[in-house]
């Protein structure tokens, strides 16, 4: 964040990270997102990124498992990661009225929604459970979270298609800088692997048809759906100071915009996309050649990646040939509303580790997209001596929903 005189933010409005949690198809927890990614181990099997390793019950009861649908389950294990990792296991450690929670999602329950609408189909209503409608609320996660760890502050969903997460982030972001919040819990989760969402997607021309999906390659066709979570614990550098906490990192920038254009498509023309990350450097104080790694919405859809590198060739120009860019999409699937959170940690890991995941699975770089140093191997990132790396996380969602981070590393926020 930016001073209007250019002087250093004061530390109540400088937003650092604490804790990081995520469960995606590369695993349960942070470390395995980041270490799986590295290596280039895609979590996609059979044309989805499902956690096949996802087992709630080591955080949640039998009767709490019965109660919520997979995408709270997913946020509620996520949650857990990273408030332990902000040092809140023994309690809050602020006014349970100061912390808010804000969880973004697509689809919410919608899984529970199918099953419960074949039982009405099969076997009448009294076959609907009576816990169906908590269940498939899109802010339910958000709720389940607030719950379990008393959270009184503003609880909500936020829902703006695959920019979700990220705005979400954006929210709590804003909350700490003016003051209305001492610590957030922020991020996505989506669990939407089914046979319903399949097919909208599929009929909408969206997915890839061939269940292969490169983001960049030449022969692109469109995304694989993945399920999965991302949470990250947001305060202000003076209470974490106090309390003596670890910073994970700290959000330097964000940026919102609409296209303004279509319920899908985004705009041909990418001003609304280019003013949202002209926003994000501009809220950093973040030059692009200030940037260490640029982690992509990219989809794998042909058009929208070529849309996404022409607005950030309009804003990074002749810095974005050099900048470290990759899609960690090839590797856990398209998250919908968990995407933006999950990338956006993905991103904090790179800069902390000091290595760019790759684009897995690109051999064909569309030539069309210009020049680009795309990461198809894990690659050291490039920092100048005694200054923390920065990176950049975008997300481009449907309906024109454009939402970016400026991230910057642990070392040095303090």
């Amino acid at each position: 964040m930016n001073t209007d005189d250019g002087r250093r933010p004061r530390p109540e409005h400088r937003v650092v990270i604490t804790g990081t949690g995520a469960v995606t198809p590369l695993g349960e927890g942070v470390a395995a997102l980041h270490q799986r990614a590295v290596k280039g181990e895609s979590g996609l099997a059979d044309g989805e990124g499902r956690c096949r390793e996802f087992d709630p019950h080591a955080v949640l009861s039998r009767k709490e498992i019965h109660g919520t649908d997979r995408f709270s389950q997913l946020a509620l294990v996520a949650a857990e990661e990273a408030t332990r990792q902000a040092g809140w296991a023994d309690g809050l450690p602020y006014a349970p009225e100061r912390v808010m929670c804000v969880i973004g999602s697509v689809t919410g329950g919608v899984l529970t929604f199918e099953e419960q609408l074949t039982a009405l189909r099969r076997n009448g209503a009294d076959a609907v459970s009576r816990q169906t409608m908590p269940m498939i609320a899109p802010h339910a996660a958000a709720v389940q979270i607030a719950v379990r760890h008393r959270l009184r502050g503003e609880t909500y969903c936020l829902t703006s298609g695959c920019a979700s997460g990220t705005q979400a982030i954006g929210s709590g972001v804003r909350a700490i800088r003016s003051g209305s919040a001492d610590a957030v819990v922020v991020g996505g989760a989506e669990a939407p692997l089914t046979n319903f969402v399949r097919a909208a997607y599929l009929k909408a021309g969206f997915m890839s048809p061939t269940g292969i999906s490169v983001p960049f390659d030449e022969g692109r066709d469109g995304f694989l759906m993945g399920e999965g979570a991302g949470v990250l614990v947001l305060e202000s550098e003076r209470s974490a100071e106090r309390r003596g906490q670890p910073v994970l990192g700290e959000v330097l920038g964000y940026g919102a915009s609409s296209d303004a254009f279509h319920v899908l498509s985004s705009a041909e023309d990418g001003v609304a996309a280019m003013d949202a990350i002209r926003r994000a450097l501009a809220d950093a104080g973040v030059t692009p050649d200030g940037l260490s790694y640029l982690n992509a919405h990219a989809t794998g859809s042909a058009r929208d990646d070529r849309l996404e590198v022409a607005a950030l060739r309009g804003v990074l120009t002749e810095a974005l040939e050099t900048l470290p860019m990759s899609s960690t999409k090839s590797v856990t699937g398209h998250l919908m509303g968990a995407a933006g959170a999950v990338e956006a940690i993905a991103t904090l890991m790179a800069l902390n580790d000091g290595v760019a995941p790759p684009t897995v699975g690109l051999r064909r770089p569309d030539a069309e997209l210009g020049t680009l140093r795309h990461v198809l191997h894990a690659t050291p990132l490039r920092t100048l001596p005694g200054r923390r790396a920065v990176g950049i996380s975008t997300t481009f969602g449907f309906g024109g929903h454009n939402a970016v981070l400026v991230l910057g590393s642990g070392a040095g926020t303090g």
